[in-house]
């Protein structure tokens, strides 16, 4: 068991590097939904972050691309913050852009997204929280 929470330590410490472009897809301009939180607290931790909701322009005064396609450049990690039918779909285009992580908060994973990653060698983070484990480190 420790070896397996050891490389799940070692996988979240190369998620949360600082030099690494995340996106947040499921962003919120709603401060009291977990993706503005999530977007809010990587970009307050210096991260370069991306917000990424179809529906929206612009959040926390910064633009809001409507698809991962859309970015000016390729993220590190996508951080998912969406239903997990949603997730099934953004890991398909991750794989299509070569995006090679992608972290999962919790409720927007599906088995079926975490077998697509693990199949089409994406790293994948599930079932803990970004901004918890970024203020663990």
């Amino acid at each position: 068991m420790s070896e397996c929470v050891s490389v799940m330590d070692d996988l979240i410490s190369e998620f949360l590097r600082k030099e690494n472009v995340f996106a947040v897809v499921g962003v919120s301009r709603n401060p009291a939904k977990y993706g503005h939180q999530v977007y809010k607290d990587l970009k307050e931790a210096g991260y370069t972050v991306y917000p990424v909701n179809p529906n929206i322009d612009e959040v926390l005064g910064d633009k809001c691309y409507h698809s991962l396609r859309e970015l000016p450049v390729k993220p590190d990690v996508v951080d998912t913050v969406v239903p997990p039918v949603v997730t099934e779909k953004i890991v398909e285009e991750c794989k299509e852009l070569g995006i090679e992580r992608v972290w999962m908060q919790p409720g927007s994973e599906s088995k079926r997204a975490i077998r697509f990653c693990e199949e089409n060698n994406i790293k994948v983070v599930h079932d803990v929280c970004v901004m918890i484990k970024r203020r663990e480190r």
